[in-house]
């Protein structure tokens, strides 16, 4: 079997995992970064909306995939969708609601709602000619039903290769601390990081450190960066910074309004971090409550007071959550085994026998 995966940049690091444990298998992949090979209108440089196909021709033609799978809806994916080849969409967020918080927030302007009527209609169509979607968690798969009822599903949750994550000193923080690693890219998600004021009051011995950045940065810093127990970090370079930032932390949190599948929840189980987390969208499938971590319901400042106090007061509970967590994450999420997944599903789903 000949596979062509067209992935984002963003996520092409953790696609060559997935590429190499296929490989094992005796998959022929193929991966490349989309925008690379396609391009169009909407994009910034007015050159890229005039791209020809000829470099996305040339690939099919030289590597003639059995499938193709893509990441995300955009040319590639649309050029794809053209082919009579199975198109599968490994599908990680909520692109409906994403593209609905978008339209009222940073898409107000013309030309941006212009912009995102465009991409609604390339996912829209991608979508009715996909052979199959694979959502990223079953909380997503639901989503998808939703809109649409009549394509074949699976849930294909995200593999990690857990050799990467050990602990790396390099980083100096003041304890007791908690360490946030998240973006602040959809307000969505974002937004739900305000809970923390009442926390960081009734916390003021523990450092809270946000590693992330995004155009809702300044919202959240408006709120609790007026705290002196708050502090922010920007990005931090990946995977060597995370993983000193996540050797030096004593709990993990996951402050999210909306998730489906968080590398860095699983990440930092790896690290042997406790971890509490947000009650919402596919992070319960990736972590065990009460075992390797505590869930707390969004909005609630005194589940999150409570929970985080708990850990910070009890090292030993940190330590046994810590190494249940990486536990958890190496049976259930190491690429061999979702690997053996994704191949499984394409069968039970007659898309490549």
């Amino acid at each position: 079997m000949r596979l062509l995966i067209g992935g984002s940049t963003s996520k092409i690091f953790h696609l060559k995992e997935f590429v190499n444990a296929l490989t094992d298998l005796g998959v022929d992949c193929k991966l490349v970064v989309d925008i690379d090979i396609r391009r169009g209108f909407p994009s910034r440089k007015i050159s890229d909306w005039f791209q020809s196909t000829r470099k996305f021709d040339q690939l099919i033609s030289e590597f003639k995939p059995d499938i193709i799978m893509v990441d995300r809806q955009r040319h590639f994916a649309l050029a794809a969708s053209k082919q009579n080849i199975p198109l599968i969409i490994h599908l990680r967020g909520d692109i409906w609601k994403e593209m609905e918080w978008a339209k009222h927030t940073l898409y107000k302007s013309v030309p941006k709602r212009i912009a995102l009527q465009v991409w609604i209609y390339i996912a829209r169509q991608t979508f009715q000619k996909s052979a199959l979607i694979i959502p990223i968690c079953r909380h997503l798969e639901k989503i998808v039903k939703q809109h649409h009822p009549n394509k074949k599903t699976n849930v294909l949750h995200g593999g990690i290769t857990s050799d990467g994550w050990y602990p790396s000193k390099g980083m100096n923080l003041k304890h007791p601390c908690v360490g946030l690693l998240q973006g602040a890219v959809i307000w969505g998600k974002a937004q739900e990081m305000l809970v923390l004021e009442n926390v960081l009051k009734s916390m003021p011995d523990v450092t809270f450190y946000w590693a992330g950045d995004g155009p809702y940065r300044d919202k959240i810093l408006s709120v609790l960066g007026k705290h002196d127990n708050f502090k922010w970090l920007g990005n931090l370079q990946y995977p060597d910074k995370v993983r000193e930032y996540l050797t030096e932390i004593d709990v993990y949190a996951l402050v999210s309004g909306i998730d489906m599948s968080p590398l860095t929840l699983q990440e930092a189980q790896l690290m042997k971090k406790p971890v509490v987390a947000t009650n919402v969208g596919g992070i319960p499938e990736l972590m065990k409550n009460n075992e390797t971590g505590f869930l707390v319901e969004i909005g609630d400042a005194n589940g999150w007071i409570e929970k985080l106090s708990l850990l910070i007061n009890d090292e030993q509970k940190r330590k046994d959550m810590g190494e249940k967590g990486r536990k958890f994450v190496e049976e259930n999420f190491n690429w061999g085994k979702i690997g053996k997944e994704f191949l499984d599903i394409l069968k039970k789903n007659g898309v490549y026998r």
